[in-house]
């Protein structure tokens, strides 16, 4: 039988020869330590790389600490890798559906598994390029590797090695959360820390977890050639998200022909004859299903064992992470944090941002907020799922009196033509104004359309301008102008209407 359980690791072939001398090389020796240095970073996943690369182009003297891989979850396990596997598994997708852009299917599509998994570590064997060690080290980083423990309020020891600091701030991420399931460690399973290592598709695959990871690989798994399930303990998957987009992204997984089962615990899971059972409950209804692979898609665990942090004066939490206040600051003046570890929003995008935050607050003592944030994020599914601001559940616990425009994309010229229209364009503005207070976007590109919203959100753009904005047609994106529209055709009163006739009839 196949290998697919926690034990995997990574093909070692060029491009994994080529990744690890960029962000963790063999040969590398960590550099003679500074006496002291202005910040110190722990961690080189987004947040840290951001922070680092920023202070060493002030000028600062910063060191990174990093006990792995330099690029974190997003370069290594996360964004890049499954981003790249999406992709592919959406280009079979289209070949299967071709007959909807009035082409001929081919009479023999064939998953080559192997092809696209190798299409994964090139992509991120490329772009692991920019964030190598030796290139932090050319702009003035000093990179230690090795696990790091504080000493004090203002030192820790790498390896033994002591290193002193004005300003530090902890940007070690997170990792994948294992559900405490009798007989799944023994069973064996994957997390998205490991199933990038795949070289063989498994044939049945069970994901547990109904959240944006869940949903991603199962979808990209079932057009790769697996026959998938996903369960999910609640009655329904992306609990977050508006209602109507969870069930236009259901409808897409049963064309897939994704099993979702909602409402339902996996209780069990067992070996017998070199399969994996897996003992699941529904209510009062018990059943037991058969597959070769499990992927547990939980949510993840902010990392802050082992580092000693009582030692710093740092307050956190095992599950919920470092203590922050508003501005990134930990209970130790001299310590901030960026990123996951101390994020409840665990996006690259999130992460980066915070850093910049931390890092202006920690060397010249600004009061960025994390609040004032405006964070847009998306399911990269298909179609994807992008949001930012407020839900229309969020604004009503605030109290704050709201109206929607909806625009869905079978309206769309560019989407007809694409043969897309499943999917809209939701847009919350506060009523009796046009400020924007949130908005959802279904569709396949999604996740680029809703940085037209996020920026107006930014920049205090209302609906009533973003109206007068040009946009190419015929573009998708044009549904935002249409919500636009909508919204400038409520300030036509009954009364203004009357004016305007009168007006004309002179």
């Amino acid at each position: 039988m196949p290998n697919f359980d926690a034990s995997i690791t990574t093909p070692q072939d060029a491009y994994e020869h080529e990744r690890l001398a960029h962000v963790h090389p063999q040969a590398w020796n960590n550099p003679t330590p500074a006496a002291r240095y202005q910040l110190l970073i722990v961690g080189a996943g987004s947040a840290g790389l951001v922070a680092a690369e920023a202070a060493a182009a002030l000028g600062v003297r910063v060191a990174l600490v990093e006990r792995h891989l330099i690029g974190g979850t997003c370069l290594n396990t996360g964004c890049v890798p499954s981003k790249t596997l999406i992709r592919t598994a959406r280009a079979y997708a289209d070949m299967r559906d071709a007959a909807r852009y009035g082409a001929r299917v081919p009479g023999d599509i064939q998953v080559d598994f192997a092809a696209a998994m190798e299409r994964v570590r090139h992509v991120r064997s490329h772009l692991s390029g920019g964030d190598s060690v030796r290139r932090l080290a050319a702009d003035g980083v000093d990179v230690f590797f090795g696990n790091a423990q504080f000493t004090g309020a203002d030192s820790l020891t790498v390896n033994g090695i002591r290193l002193c600091f004005g300003k530090a701030i902890i940007a070690t991420g997170a990792r994948p959360q294992v559900p405490p399931i009798p007989g799944l460690r023994e069973a064996g399973y994957l997390t998205n820390a490991n199933v990038f290592n795949l070289t063989e598709l498994p044939r049945r695959l069970l994901v547990i977890g109904g959240g944006p990871l869940g949903c991603e690989l199962a979808q990209a798994f079932c057009r790769l050639g697996a026959q998938t399930t996903i369960v999910q303990d609640m009655p329904l998957f992306l609990p977050r998200e508006e209602r109507d987009a969870a069930q236009i992204l259901s409808d897409a997984f049963a064309r897939d022909g994704i099993e979702v089962r909602l409402n339902t615990q996996v209780v069990n899971v067992r070996m017998e004859n070199g399969h994996k059972l897996v003992d699941l409950v529904s209510d009062d209804y018990h059943s037991t299903i058969a597959v070769d692979a499990i992927l547990a898609g939980v949510g993840r665990v902010p990392n802050v064992e082992g580092l000693l942090l009582e030692a710093a004066g740092v307050d956190y939490a095992p599950g919920t992470g470092i203590r922050v206040d508003d501005f990134l600051c930990t209970s130790n003046p001299r310590i901030y944090a960026a990123g996951d570890v101390c994020l409840e929003q665990q996006y690259t995008d999130t992460a980066t941002a915070s850093a910049h935050i931390a890092l202006q607050n920690a060397l010249f003592g600004g009061r960025d907020r994390l609040s004032k944030l405006v964070v847009p994020w998306c399911t990269y599914t298909d179609p994807e799922i992008a949001h930012v601001g407020l839900y229309v559940r969020e604004a009503n616990r605030q109290g704050i009196p709201v109206k929607t425009f909806t625009v869905p994309m079978h309206e769309i010229d560019r989407a007809v033509t694409d043969s897309e229209q499943g999917g809209f364009v939701k847009i919350h503005v506060r009523e009796r104004s046009d400020c924007i207070l949130g908005a959802t976007i279904v569709t396949r590109h999604a996740g680029d359309m809703i940085n037209e919203i996020t920026l107006a959100m930014v920049a205090g753009v209302g609906l009533r301008t973003l109206a007068r904005v040009i946009h190419a047609y015929p573009t998708q994106a044009e549904a935002i102008r249409r919500a636009a529209d909508a919204y400038n055709r409520t300030r036509l009163t009954p009364r203004l209407r009357a004016r305007l006739r009168r007006w004309l009839a002179r």
